[in-house]
């Protein structure tokens, strides 16, 4: 995007009145290269003809199972090259997949079994037993599919069941495991026949995500196709900045709808290469900057957790710069203004942050065509209309906090999802007037440039006065001595409640009585000095969701219950 102003003006994003991802984009994209995907050792690379093929078989596959068009598919995967080709297989013949990662426990497997009809489940080897003891808890049995990786020991052997009938119980090359029949995906898709695909009403199902359940229990959030495979555009073209030949690394969780805007559809949008790198273990920061070394990545996304990390953990200033790169984005949280100076110094390039939710495709984003305002959200995607709004659906003036909201009438955006599936009240609560409310709260500058203030339900009040959890988080980043850090409520016999920082130190520094009177002080210093955090509790690590976001609530119930 050359011309931010006109470009927004003129957007229009056509909806057909059929369509299929894999059909009208994927497969459309021919010999370029799809996916390049490695482990540190060995490579895989497939061009989207390679995947078409494979999709295809997969297809047919799902359909000899039974699987068929409206089937709800629990995929629990990690980012083997098997989740794009099964992702892909399920689209073409437009069952549901419901992305989720392998970290759920078998109580999270359990609640989506519960929460809606899923027809299959498929993993790898290494959690079936898992699944199989959530199944056992539900007491209804869907098809189950497994990916054989490398054996994990912990595991039986999974042994072959030469009495099931093909595709009767489970299908041909079934194997048993306790007293479940498991269906196994590469022997099953090696016979099957090819289905490239059929397309299907816009306004169809395509996908459910759970959503991280930062504020209650996960909602289930259905996507159109419209409103995710096709409205990503807006999120591969504008925001990430992608174009055919350019390698983009996202290092989302597969089971995070992250995955989706930058690790599926936005880049396959735009004809761009998708990078994985496949480690288990922890984020290792250090191991991020190697990659972005050895490998020819063009485009980088990661959320505000792994840039802080790199930030705050190597000091080597000679390790940012990278040969091949041209652009950094970062969406999840908000990403502090500190982090995104020391980046620009250290690389010569911003990051540019994004914003959207499980609900959305790409909202609010700062442009490579625009001046960036470090700490600032950015300004509106085309295609959408965002304002500040107060509890009346009434547009603020600038510099007042309010309600971010997206205008749903009498235009609704493409890029919206339809609804909270079997929870109308939920989906009826998002609504007030002409506008969609997404539950944060933030202000409008001079220049319209959107500023985040915290969650709708973070915000403190003290004495009289609202302060915002983010904005002291992004003074503490400041400090040295802070690598991370969570602000929440506290309750206080005088002041109802005050500012309560539970801090993460970076290495090198300890906990002191010390070292919290000149936190307190150094926030003092860079903000209105009512904002310093009160208490302040030091903490080997944050609670966070499994998409890395932090879970304040958790510390708000912690701190209200003791």
């Amino acid at each position: 995007m050359k011309d931010y102003a006109r470009e927004y003006a003129e957007f229009s994003l056509r909806v057909p009145d059929k369509f299929s991802f894999p059909l009208d984009v994927f497969d459309k994209w021919g010999s370029r290269q799809a996916l390049f995907w490695t482990d540190g050792n060995a490579e895989i690379n497939l061009s989207f003809s390679d995947l078409k093929t494979s999709s295809s078989k997969a297809a047919g596959f799902f359909k000899k199972t039974g699987i068929e068009k409206g089937d709800k598919v629990l995929v629990m995967l990690p980012n083997i090259p098997e989740w794009w080709e099964i992702m892909l297989g399920l689209m073409r013949i437009n069952a549901i997949p419901i992305p989720a990662t392998t970290l759920l426990t078998e109580k999270d497997i359990e609640y989506r079994l519960s929460a809606t009809d899923i027809k299959a489940i498929i993993t790898t080897d290494e959690d079936v037993l898992k699944v199989e003891n959530a199944v056992g808890a539900y007491g209804h049995t869907p098809l189950l599919i497994f990916i054989q990786t490398i054996v994990n020991p912990s595991i039986p052997p999974l042994t072959k069941n030469s009495s099931i009938p093909p595709f009767a119980k489970g299908g041909e090359g079934g194997f048993s495991v306790k007293q479940n029949v498991w269906i196994g995906y590469m022997e099953g898709k090696d016979t099957a026949d090819a289905f490239e695909g059929e397309r299907v009403a816009s306004d169809d199902t395509a996908l459910i995500y759970f959503t991280s359940g930062t504020t209650g229990p996960p909602k289930m959030v259905l996507h159109t196709q419209a409103s995710y495979p096709l409205a990503h555009l807006i999120t591969g073209k504008y925001w990430l900045d992608l174009r055919p030949g350019d390698i983009h690394w996202n290092i989302s969780d597969t089971g995070w709808a992250k995955a989706a805007w930058s690790s599926f559809f936005g880049p396959w949008h735009m004809g761009a290469t998708i990078f994985s790198f496949y480690k288990k273990g922890k984020f290792d920061p250090s191991l991020i900057l190697e990659i972005l070394h050895k490998y020819p990545i063009t485009t980088f996304c990661g959320p505000p957790t792994a840039y802080r990390m790199m930030v705050k953990d190597i000091p080597d200033a000679k390790r940012f710069i990278f040969p091949t790169l041209r652009h950094f984005v970062a969406a999840g949280e908000p990403l502090n203004k500190e982090i995104i100076e020391i980046w620009k110094e250290r690389t010569g390039v911003y990051i540019y942050d994004g914003y959207g939710q499980t609900e959305t495709v790409n909202v609010l984003a700062n442009y490579r065509c625009l001046a960036v305002k470090p700490g600032s959200m950015g300004v509106p995607a085309p295609g959408f209309i965002v304002d500040i709004i107060d509890g009346n659906g009434n547009s603020l003036p600038a510099n007042t906090e309010g309600d971010i909201a997206i205008k749903v009438k009498p235009d609704r955006p493409v890029g919206l999802f339809r609804e909270y599936l079997g929870n109308p009240e939920a989906t009826e609560k998002t609504i007030t007037g002409r506008w969609y409310i997404t539950g944060d709260r933030a202000y409008k500058d001079e220049d319209s440039y959107f500023w985040f203030v915290g969650r709708a339900d973070d915000v403190i009040l003290t004495s009289g006065y609202r302060i915002g959890p983010f904005e002291i988080e992004s003074v503490l980043i400041e400090h040295p001595a802070v690598k991370e850090s969570a602000v929440v409520s506290s309750p206080d016999e005088i002041r109802g409640e005050v500012v309560k920082a539970f801090i993460v130190l970076t290495k090198g520094y300890s906990p002191s009585n010390d070292l919290i009177k000149e936190l307190q002080e150094f926030v003092k210093k860079h903000t209105a000095p009512y904002k310093y955090p009160r208490k302040v509790e030091f903490v080997d690590d944050l609670p966070k969701t499994i998409s890395g976001k932090i879970k304040r609530k958790e510390l708000k119930i912690k701190e209200w219950g003791r």
